[in-house]
């Protein structure tokens, strides 16, 4: 179950992330939406992050944590906004990817 909340957690640090982006393209009440839904996102996160850690090792879960932040938040600027997807960014993309399922796969 709270590898369940560890991945939730991810995702919420893709939506605080990307929240940043779209707020930075953004003015006025428009930017203070998308603010909010930073704060929002960033609340749920790291509540669900705090859940995970009560038996997760903190070390593994803030890794998988991150890195999913990290490959998510690539993710969305390649599709959203239109980042460049060249081969040595998508093949790093990649290894963290792999990363992640192994620090799952040692993971007691």
């Amino acid at each position: 179950m709270n590898w369940v909340l560890l991945i939730i957690a991810g995702l919420f640090e893709v939506g605080f992330a990307s929240c940043l982006g779209k707020a930075k393209e953004s003015t006025g009440s428009t930017a203070n939406l998308w603010y909010a839904g930073f704060f929002v996102c960033l609340a749920i996160s790291m509540y669900l992050l705090v859940k995970a850690t009560q038996t997760l090792p903190i070390g593994t879960a803030y890794a998988v944590w991150t890195g999913i932040g990290a490959v998510g938040t690539a993710l969305v600027g390649i599709f959203v906004f239109k980042d460049p997807a060249d081969f040595w960014r998508v093949f790093f993309i990649a290894t963290l990817i792999g990363s992640i399922i192994g620090l799952k796969a040692v993971s007691h």
